[in-house]
């Protein structure tokens, strides 16, 4: 039987941070610390952190900056909280956009599009609020229970929705040297 210890941590946490790349890492780095201080797991602090990193990426290119700020000059608001039950909470909010926040089926090649797949992929949940101001909340349930001796290991299905199928996956009728009978 696995002794856990639940150590205080903050409440919630709440940081301005530039429309834009430059406080992605500073974010980065408070979330890390905070939650590292507060006795929360590794695993669940790194998948905590690059649900951040893809939060504040997607609001500061999907979204504008809150309030009358033009692109690029003023800010987004990054929150996480553990709740008494021990559920990790993180939270972005921007001044909206054209588009609401959707999984994407990027190609192969494409340079970006895999932001909401890949924190689909770590979170328990997520969604998006909308409020009368006209601001945007992308929030994600990182773990129901960092306090959980378990918190952290990811669920059966994740290699299953992040990877490609395997070899013996595809069907055999694709046979490489068949591309070569001609070739004689």
């Amino acid at each position: 039987m696995a002794l856990v210890v639940a150590q205080e941590v903050p409440t919630s946490s709440s940081m301005a941070v530039p429309h834009g790349p430059a406080g992605v890492g500073d974010a980065r780095r408070r979330m890390r610390d905070q939650l590292r201080s507060g006795g929360v797991s590794e695993s669940v602090i790194d998948d905590a952190v690059l649900i951040l990193s893809e939060l504040l990426s997607n609001a500061c290119k999907h979204g504008r900056p809150l309030g009358d700020a033009l692109a690029g000059d003023g800010d987004v608001r990054a929150a996480w909280r553990v709740d008494a039950r021990g559920r990790l909470t993180v939270e972005v909010t921007d001044g909206g956009g054209p588009t609401r926040p959707a999984p994407a089926t990027p190609s192969v090649t494409a340079h970006g599009g895999r932001g909401l797949n890949i924190i689909t992929a770590l979170a328990d949940d997520w969604g998006v609020r909308d409020d009368a101001r006209g601001e945007v909340t992308v929030w994600v349930v990182v773990h129901s229970d960092v306090h959980d001796p378990d918190a952290g290991h990811r669920r059966d299905d994740f290699a299953t929705r992040i990877t490609a199928p395997s070899v013996s996956a595809i069907p055999h009728q694709l046979d490489f040297a068949d591309a070569f009978d001609d070739m004689d």
